[in-house]
């Protein structure tokens, strides 16, 4: 029987993520937390555009921007 999205997103709290957006942006951060409707709370978050990185101390994601999630050993969820 296939993981629930909550139990794949829970089993990865406190561990790196690799959140990518709609929008064709990759977020690198810690997984805080999510809410019921699965929207994404990361740490010491990495947005890297180009050349140009910017570092967030907290960042929510709303879901419908989350394309997939994915840490250092595959695929977390996707849409």
């Amino acid at each position: 029987m296939s993981e629930k999205p909550f139990d794949l997103i829970h089993n990865n709290l406190d561990k790196i993520a690799f959140v990518y957006l709609r929008d064709g942006r990759c977020l690198k951060g810690t997984m805080l937390g999510y809410d019921k409707d699965l929207n994404i709370a990361l740490g010491d978050a990495t947005a890297e555009t180009g050349e140009n990185a910017r570092v967030y101390p907290r960042l929510i994601i709303r879901r419908n921007n989350i394309l997939s999630i994915a840490n250092d050993t595959g695929m977390i969820w996707e849409e």
